[in-house]
């Protein structure tokens, strides 16, 4: 049984742990080692996540199955971004699963809570950042409503690469 709820102080540890491995199974063939090593220290200390989960400004959920950390994801609350023209903007600053349960309706579970919480908080649109080579991500935010409004530089170490802005209305959001 899966469940997802909102993470605490003490799931630093275990989050950081998580982002780490599921970034570099999506994303270390495609890049540079020392740019991928650099990125996940600046990124996925557990330090990090400590200071992001008791960021007032932040949501992090957690997808657990049998008390095991299997996704997470990252809601920046009032974020606002030049190319999303909105009243009260939400960024969903990530949103990972384990690569044995991708296709077993996490990232589907984990988006909905997104929406709730972006809702919940008065925001009316919310965009996100996909690197322009993330075809499988883009499909995903796409059956959510996202849509292509921008673009912004993204350092992955040393290197800059492309991200993609997507963004949809809060209200609209949900699988099509």
């Amino acid at each position: 049984m899966t469940s997802v709820r909102r993470a605490g102080t003490t799931d630093a540890g275990p989050l950081a742990a998580l982002a780490e491995r599921t970034f570099r199974d999506a994303f270390a063939e495609s890049n540079n080692p020392v740019d991928m090593e650099i990125h996940c220290c600046e990124r996925f200390a557990a330090e990090v996540q400590a200071r992001e989960i008791a960021d007032p400004g932040w949501v992090t959920l957690l997808a657990e199955a049998d008390d095991q950390l299997i996704g997470c994801a990252q809601v920046r609350l009032n974020a606002p971004k030049d190319c999303v023209p909105t009243r009260r903007p939400a960024e969903l600053y990530r949103i990972y699963v384990a690569s044995p349960w991708h296709g077993q309706g996490i990232a589907p579970k984990l988006m909905d809570e997104v929406l709730a919480v972006a809702a919940q908080d008065g925001s009316d649109r919310i965009w996100l950042g996909v690197w322009e080579e993330n075809r499988r991500a883009m499909a995903f935010y796409r059956k959510y409503g996202f849509e292509v409004v921008g673009a912004h530089e993204f350092w992955f170490g040393t290197e800059r690469q492309q991200d993609l802005v997507m963004a949809t209305a809060v209200r609209d959001a949900g699988i099509a």
